[in-house]
């Protein structure tokens, strides 16, 4: 019990913190946006689809994948400007608990992520995008569970290397690969087989192939379930190791 309060007070200070300063909230729209307005309709010829819908069925998954993973994967250098503030360190005299101070920032992002696809996704229905509510909202879940993912990654090594000009290039070198094997912004069909192969180890392609399966109307698919339980396990292992990292940081 004491967990959850200590989270939900956490939750609160940092909502507080982004409502104050919310312009990483339309930066995080922005790109999107333009992605969808400028990049989606030349998907048309290059996928063969007969209408721009059906492109915008294929993109619009990827591109929920791409704000969750980018999204939440640089929150840590918010967490060095608190470090490099003493926040961090004054936590050390409070009983809040310890894997809250994680939980609580983490969820902080989550709920970013969220409104951010909810967004994305009602300015796509103009462009022809159509889904249902329930596979809506179990994509969202799957995008939740990226985007905490992420987001206790990146605390985790923002406490680790306590710097923002080592986090950049780090953050930077394992994004790129992850997003061009993840298919992100064109479908794994067209890629040849050596790059489908690598992709097979890319979690995020998983969670892109089970977003546009729900986006389809597909609940159903292997790639719903087998993408709920690849980033849920890695969800769980982050977030035990994140939490570990705030512990020993204010212990």
């Amino acid at each position: 019990m004491k967990l959850f309060r200590d989270t939900w007070l956490v939750f609160g200070r940092a909502t507080q913190l982004l409502l104050r300063n919310p312009v990483w909230i339309i930066v995080g729209i922005v790109q999107p946006v333009l992605y969808l307005l400028l990049f989606a309709p030349l998907l048309k010829p290059a996928l063969g689809a007969k209408t721009n819908a059906e492109a915008y069925q294929v993109f619009v998954p990827g591109l929920l994948v791409m704000l969750a993973i980018f999204g939440a994967l640089f929150v840590g250098f918010g967490l060095i400007a608190e470090l490099r503030a003493g926040t961090i360190e004054r936590s050390r005299v409070t009983p809040v608990s310890r894997g809250a101070l994680l939980l609580g920032r983490s969820l902080r992002d989550v709920m970013s992520l969220l409104v951010q696809a909810i967004i994305i996704t009602v300015l796509a229905i103009p462009f022809g995008l159509s889904v249902r509510l329930g596979d809506v909202l179990l994509a969202y879940l799957l995008l939740g569970l990226i985007a905490m993912f992420c987001s206790a990654v990146s605390y985790a090594v923002a406490l680790k290397v306590r710097s923002e000009d080592a986090l950049a290039p780090l953050l930077q070198t394992v994004s790129q690969p992850v997003l061009l094997t993840a298919g992100i912004l064109l479908p794994l069909a067209f890629a040849p087989v050596w790059l489908k192969n690598v992709a097979k180890w890319n979690p995020f392609s998983w969670a892109v192939d089970g977003v546009r399966a729900l986006f389809n109307g597909d609940p159903g698919a292997p790639a719903v379930w087998k993408a709920l339980v690849i980033i849920g396990v890695l969800t769980v292992l982050a977030v035990f190791w994140a939490a570990r990292s705030f512990a020993r940081s204010v212990r």
